[in-house]
């Protein structure tokens, strides 16, 4: 199997991508990126793309699996027009053009809150991702809601920081409808991406961030 990943230089996509090199299912992994990864390894290609101009590569996004792990926060983008490219355009575009040339499951990671209807930008950007990401005709799509997420950054984020702490103290008194609050482990979101890809059921699949965790788990 061939494996596409977007998004390797994030925190998920950074241990997705150790996870793919790692997995004997995966015999390569292409991951497109805006400039070369210092990872090496025999089964990486590294596709270096100019993202506003994703329509010229189109005939090299080829694979089994997409795993899109694409993201940006307010302060790294303010404009919106550019964050919606980022968060929305690219996914969407990426999508149709891998499952053209035969791709069978696309792996979204989306965030906890995404609704198409909210009156928050990012929670309805996610949310729009996720509705139009439905229409491409995958075998399988699977949508992941992680809550706050638990690793290193690539950018270091220090209410974020603050907030991690704070939660290895919350996350145990989080109990039934309040436990998808629990933050979690990029390596735990990864882990499952990896997982689900290997599953064979079709359909839409949405993860939230408690059931992430439990099928982590018991990897």
């Amino acid at each position: 199997m061939k494996a596409i990943l977007v998004g390797a230089s994030g925190s998920i996509g950074r241990s997705l991508l150790q996870d793919l090199l790692n997995d004997t299912h995966y015999t390569d992994v292409l991951v497109l990126v805006r400039k070369k990864l210092t990872v090496q390894h025999p089964k990486l290609n590294q596709l270096v793309i100019d993202f506003s101009r994703l329509s010229d590569y189109a005939a090299e996004i080829k694979g089994n699996a997409v795993f899109c792990c694409l993201g940006t926060t307010k302060s790294q983008t303010p404009d919106q027009q550019q964050y919606r490219q980022i968060d929305y355009q690219y996914p969407l575009d990426i999508a149709w053009m891998a499952h053209t040339n035969g791709a069978e499951s696309y792996h979204l990671v989306s965030a906890m809150g995404a609704d198409k209807n909210s009156s928050f930008f990012y929670n309805r950007t996610k949310g729009e991702v996720e509705r139009d990401l439905k229409v491409v005709p995958f075998k399988s799509i699977h949508i992941y809601r992680p809550s706050l997420l638990d690793g290193e950054r690539s950018q270091k984020r220090f209410g974020e920081s603050i907030m991690n702490k704070l939660m290895h103290f919350i996350n145990p008194l989080l109990v039934g409808k309040w436990r998808k609050y629990r933050s979690i482990k990029v390596t735990a979101v990864a882990k499952v991406m990896l997982a689900q890809s290997l599953n064979e059921q079709k359909g839409i699949f949405i993860h939230p961030s408690d059931q992430i965790q439990a099928l982590s788990d018991v990897l």
